[in-house]
């Protein structure tokens, strides 16, 4: 099983990437986010790492991200065991699931936010991620999730998006995630308002955890002003 959701904020270029998996080292493999250009995952029963390098270059070259995903996987004579998931600067996803994927096979996409995930315990992993993002994103989350309105996201909400793509993902995985178990998770938060931040839990027991453990070095004192320190360009 892989779960992931991709964040792409038009109004700042902003970029996120969160993913959870059985398996060793998802970070290393699964999500990839790009200020001011989109973000993927790239997941499924056998996962093709070199998909995201010629989804950036489409994006880069203002291709919409079905036309990037649509490159990618012509190309792919493995394309039936792959999942991959592509929004565009714009906010808009698209979204591939080979039909070789392992069940529960689901995805949920909405503008500038979409999730989805494979050899899940059920259809609802996928359901409450999203769910459980709009809601601590948006003033009309069940709008949103209805598809009656774009997501209208809260004032500042970037400022806390480590913290909320963390409790998104700890509902989901309350809600079954993966049928083996969970034991790696990893996020990226791409802006240009400052640096990059990059979490890995390449393999714990308790991957969120340890996740939000993580999260809690990066916003003390110490850290944090190391953080501001660098350059955002």
């Amino acid at each position: 099983m892989t779960l992931s959701l991709i964040h792409v904020q038009p109004a700042t270029g902003m970029a996120a990437a969160l993913t959870a998996t059985g398996g060793v080292a998802v970070g290393g493999y699964v999500h990839h986010a790009w200020r001011g250009l989109g973000a993927c995952a790239t997941q499924g029963l056998a996962t093709n790492p070199w998909y995201p390098d010629d989804i950036r270059d489409a994006l880069a070259r203002g291709r919409t991200a079905r036309q990037a995903l649509d490159q990618v996987t012509s190309r792919d004579d493995g394309a039936t065991r792959r999942q991959c998931l592509v929004m565009d600067a714009g906010g808009q996803a698209a979204m591939h699931s080979g039909e070789a994927n392992l069940p529960e096979v689901d995805a949920e996409l909405r503008p500038t936010v979409a999730a989805a995930g494979n050899m899940l315990a059920s259809g609802q992993v996928v359901a409450t991620l999203l769910q459980r993002f709009l809601s601590l994103t948006c003033d009309n989350p069940d709008a949103a999730w209805a598809r009656t309105a774009a997501p209208r996201y809260r004032d500042g909400y970037e400022s806390r998006l480590l913290e909320t793509l963390i409790d998104a993902l700890d509902a989901a995985l309350k809600a079954g995630g993966d049928r083996r178990g969970v034991r790696s998770a990893a996020l990226r938060i791409e802006s240009f308002d400052a640096a990059p931040i990059d979490l890995r839990v390449d393999w714990d027991e308790r991957p969120v955890e340890a996740l939000r453990s993580l999260a809690e070095r990066v916003r003390a004192p110490d850290f944090a002003e190391f953080l501001a320190s660098l350059p955002r360009h």
